[in-house]
């Protein structure tokens, strides 16, 4: 690529770039907040009415993304938008992932690093969401402790979990290795397993990196690439075996 189509790429990556976030941000503060503080005030449950704001400000997020970046598409598998009462496995990998998930799914949990709580307006939407926080120390862990108790009724009432088993972006676009957490959260809430793959989000927003790229051509897909209802009470199940016909399932679909 000659120098001066490079330094225009990044000149166009940077304005880009920056309104997404002054959007991700002040969009947030400016337009969104005082629609939670309604919700705060007057909704009879306050987690499900949260849930679907993020729902909708996640939605908006990524118009704005597509509206911005010409050469991008999002495909979404039609399947997904049945998931329901599940717990559901997705690969990871860049930040825009978890955000995606949240824009598809507008009754849903997730597990959210314990620090993130303790963020002024940011921490008190993560709690009023009904997200878990990873950790069991700390001023959080009472909530990751309730959060955890009622999450039986929560999936049952129709909700979702989602979780990134490999606990962290792939650097090289393959599976990492797994932490078990998800996979007992669904064996204790006797909970049927949707595995989501996720593809081409990185070359959106790769890891390590602050610039979207905006001038290439690139299609996000978001597919449900199995179904799991395991026999947790079987005497031949094991946790293993199941991250095993998990990591499969990745490994044999690659699209």
């Amino acid at each position: 690529m000659p120098v001066f189509t490079k330094f225009l790429k990044r000149i166009a990556d940077l304005i880009i770039t920056s309104i997404i976030w002054i959007y991700f941000t002040l969009g947030f503060l400016v337009l969104f907040s005082p629609v939670y503080l309604v919700v705060l005030v007057f909704a009879r449950d306050h987690e499900i009415s949260f849930q679907r704001l993020n729902n909708i400000f996640y939605k908006s997020f990524f118009f704005l993304i597509r509206a911005l970046v010409p050469g991008l598409k999002i495909d979404i598998h039609g399947d997904l938008f049945s998931v329901s009462s599940s717990v559901i496995i997705c690969n990871h990998l860049s930040y825009l992932d978890p955000i995606l998930l949240i824009s598809l799914f507008p009754r849903h949990r997730t597990i959210v690093k314990g620090v993130f709580f303790n963020v002024p307006v940011f921490g008190s939407v993560l709690k009023f969401s009904g997200y878990i926080p990873s950790s069991t120390n700390g001023s959080v862990s009472s909530l990751m402790v309730d959060k955890m108790q009622d999450l039986g009724d929560y999936l049952s009432s129709g909700g979702n979990l989602f979780i990134f088993p490999e606990g962290t972006r792939s650097r090289n676009g393959r599976i990492g290795r797994f932490h078990e957490g998800g996979f007992k959260i669904a064996r204790r809430f006797n909970a049927p397993i949707k595995v989501l793959r996720i593809t081409n989000t990185h070359q959106l927003f790769p890891p390590g990196k602050f610039l979207f790229n905006s001038c290439m051509n690139n299609t996000i897909k978001v597919r449900l690439i199995g179904n799991l209802d395991p026999d947790y009470e079987s005497k031949t199940f094991s946790i293993s075996d199941l991250i095993e016909r998990v990591r499969s399932l990745f490994e044999g679909n690659t699209r």
